[in-house]
């Protein structure tokens, strides 16, 4: 992973309301799973999704690059 020369407070502050967001769509998804409510997991999993990208976007705008995934052989 790569970091970028400075991480300032507001970049900083951006990626903790990105984390929260993310953190909060994966404790609905989660409910959701346990409660076995496939109509509201479909909906929590897809704002899971839209809440990671966002971060990963996020990052990737900083200019933090993360590796590939080992995948599976």
């Amino acid at each position: 992973m790569t970091l970028p020369a400075v991480l300032d407070d507001h970049a900083l502050r951006r990626y903790r309301e990105l984390l929260d967001a993310e953190d909060a769509a994966f404790d609905e998804l989660e409910h959701a799973c346990e409660d076995g409510d496939r109509d509201h997991f479909e909906l929590d999993f897809a704002a899971w999704q839209r809440a990671l990208a966002a971060k990963l976007d996020f990052l990737q705008r900083l200019g933090i690059s993360l590796p590939e995934p080992a995948r599976a052989g």
